[in-house]
């Protein structure tokens, strides 16, 4: 092929190939295959391998260039770089408007239209094109100057090597490192010997700084711009969603999360319907920022000594914390177990203030060495207890203590023991009133029979006035047990009575689950209860106490253990009589509505992992039962189907060895529904 033939041809094959990396990597719209996008690549590499001259710097041959030198080169901004305001909580967020209606002397009742967008937790960055070609890439910094990293992110392949117009301009944005690459480089790190990074935002920020671009283009880096800071035609867009748009139509990789909104209540509410969606993200947030739309109403605000009055950062409440562990006593749960709980300095996560933390066990509490006085990092995730993840030894003065594994019950002082196979130590005392107490709150509790109104002081109360010592004493309460009692009136009397009576009537499931088997959640008490289908309680006594460990065995969904707790628990003579005395005292089990058994369905076993981005666990499994599928814990050989969501583990890994169907959301509810 000629010299001129080539350089055509060339030209045709860059365009191509720019078009299907930008469709690929920023629209995440596939055009070809990776095999016919690697064609293309290894001909342009073969030209250019056959006339060097007609090498540009925008040609994909030019992502990964040669080390840079020992240092980075100090760039000075053009136009100087000033940060968001974090602000934590929704007054403050309120007191941003107010501030922003002030300086505009706009009416405090007027709304002010914000763009609310996902704050990327991610490295702060600007791109450089000269002419639509990609010039440079340079660090905020201190915001005056900042670090040349052109080597490392030209390796993104998010980021454009030419847009899609001859401009000149300069661009804001954040690189990242998605969640996946995160994953995939501390599993590399680890195999290799190296250190982990802490989070993605480190491992992105390190990636950047590399000397060696081979390495930053091994880990997958990403970006999304969301700032014009120079360019001509930036005078005729007038709001910041406009800017977004028009970064968008030169090629470069926006995030498609941002809203439009009229006022800080909607932005707020925004704000809010991110803080249990972010965790379905493939990369991390940290917040929302609120920028004021309007462009003129930006340049007016201006800015303050060290950050932009137009626009303001939402941080969403840390799920990590310090705090002093200011004791550590032991709690005894229904089973008897024994789990030591920290007592804490007061301190805020995720939102609300905690002051007890869990350490499991004794051996998590000597493995992590965790002792009275200790400065400790905890964690706190949704609804979930607080859990302490480490202490910080190099913070100890030498006045701590030690905590050891107790040998008397703390609530009984009957003799602690560890039952073989178990990590947990054990109250001896079946009558301890700790247990007890524990049991009827598990018994009363929501997934339970759910008594309105019999929550834990209550319990308590009425366990100290020796009213209830056990289940059966529920049922056995009369008003005017209740009415001579502080916190009862005649009305409180007569509706805690009535919510009583109201849970006698209780499907078999939910009563199962209830008696608070040890091993025995929710899916196993269905399990029971499709198994051993009763209308009566003595009619379900008859059956489970007359049925052997082996038979138990042959449930798909119960394991060794279960079965053994739950053949140990229906042969004792006091839990038979219990249940017959329960029926005696009013309780009767409701008959489930006949499910609408569904082929493909009905008579199926299925498990779910992973996260679903549609449904929650609990819808997941209704819509299964309710077509006549049965929903089990664990993957055995006798599993139908495994609906895998995000995040899936080792069930899933499990379920491809057993060779079984494996299910993505699209699919099951294509089951479900057909």
């Amino acid at each position: 092929m000629a010299k001129m033939e080539a350089k055509t041809r060339l030209e045709k094959l860059k365009k191509q190939l720019r078009q299907t990396d930008h469709a690929y990597y920023v629209l995440d719209e596939p055009v070809m295959s990776d095999a016919a996008r690697d064609s293309l690549k290894d001909e342009i590499e073969a030209l250019e391998l056959k006339y060097p001259d007609l090498i540009t710097s925008d040609s994909p041959t030019q992502r990964i260039g040669g080390r840079a030198l020992g240092k980075f080169k100090k760039i000075k901004h053009d136009i100087r770089k000033y940060s968001l305001d974090d602000v934590f909580d929704y007054e403050e967020v309120r007191e941003f408007d107010q501030r922003v209606k002030k300086f505009l002397k706009i009416s405090p009742g007027q709304d002010i239209e914000y763009t609310c967008e996902l704050k990327i937790d991610g490295l702060n960055m600007s791109f450089h094109f000269k002419k639509g070609v990609f010039d440079k890439a340079v660090t905020r910094g201190d915001g005056v100057f900042g670090e040349d990293v052109t080597h490392t992110a030209r390796t993104i392949r998010s980021l454009p090597l030419k847009l899609q117009e001859e401009v000149d301009i300069e661009v804001g944005g954040e690189v990242f490192m998605p969640i996946k690459s995160f994953d995939k480089t501390n599993k590399q790190a680890v195999k290799q010997g190296k250190p982990e990074f802490a989070n993605p935002r480190n491992a992105a920020a390190g990636t950047v700084r590399q000397l060696d671009p081979k390495v930053a283009a091994s880990r997958d880096l990403d970006i999304f711009c969301w700032s014009i800071y120079k360019e001509s035609a930036k005078d005729q867009i007038k709001t910041q969603s406009e800017m977004l748009k028009r970064m968008k139509l030169l090629g470069l990789k926006t995030n498609t999360e941002f809203k439009k909104v009229d006022g800080i209540e909607q932005a707020i509410a925004f704000c809010e319907s991110w803080h249990d969606k972010r965790k379905k993200l493939s990369y991390e947030i940290d917040g929302i920022a609120i920028k004021v739309n309007n462009l003129a109403w930006q340049n007016r605000l201006g800015r303050a000594s060290k950050y932009v009055r137009w626009a303001s950062a939402y941080k969403f409440p840390a799920e990590q914390a310090t705090s002093v562990v200011e004791d550590i006593v032991w709690q005894v749960g229904r089973t008897g177990a024994l789990t030591p709980v920290a007592h804490l300095r007061p301190v805020k996560v995720a939102g609300s203030t905690v002051s007890r933390a869990t350490l499991h066990n004794i051996d998590e509490l000597q493995r992590k060495d965790v002792r009275i006085g200790d400065t400790v990092i905890l964690q706190k995730a949704g609804d979930i207890i607080p859990e302490i993840l480490e202490s910080l030894p190099k913070l100890r003065d030498g006045r701590e203590k030690k905590v050891n594994a107790p040998v008397a019950c703390p609530i009984c002082h009957s003799e602690v023991k560890r039952r073989k196979g178990n990590v947990a130590v054990y109250c001896s005392n079946n009558k301890c009133f700790a247990q007890e107490k524990e049991q009827l709150i598990h018994f009363v509790s929501k997934k339970g029979l759910n008594i309105d109104g019999l929550g834990i002081k209550i319990i308590e109360q009425l366990m100290t006035e020796g009213l209830i010592t056990k289940i059966s004493d529920i049922f056995e309460l009369k008003i005017g047990d209740l009415q001579a009692l502080d916190r009862f009136g005649d009305k409180s009397a007569e509706k805690l009575i009535q919510s009583i009576d109201e849970s006698k009537r209780v499907s078999l499931s939910k009563f199962i689950f209830a008696l608070g088997i040890r091993y025995v959640g929710e899916e196993t008490a269905d399990l029971l209860s499709d198994e051993y289908s009763s209308r009566t309680l003595t009619d379900f006594v008859d059956k489970v106490g007359a049925v052997p460990v082996e038979d138990l065995l042959q449930i798909d969904g119960i394991g060794d253990k279960v079965a053994q707790t739950i053949y140990e628990y229906f042969q004792m003579e006091s839990n038979q009589k219990l249940l017959i005395q329960l029926e005696k005292l009013g309780v009767v089990l409701s008959q489930a509505e006949k499910s609408k058994e569904k082929a493909g369905v009905a008579g199926k076993s299925f498990v779910l992992t992973g996260g679903l981005n549609t449904l929650s666990r609990d819808e997941a499994k209704s819509l299964i039962k309710n077509s006549g599928g049965k929903v089990s814990s664990s993957v055995s050989s006798k599993t139908d189907y495994v609906v895998a969501g995000e995040d899936s583990g080792s069930k899933y890994v499990k379920a491809q060895k057993l060779k079984i169907k494996i299910l993505d959301e699209k699919q099951f509810l294509n089951l479900i529904n057909s």
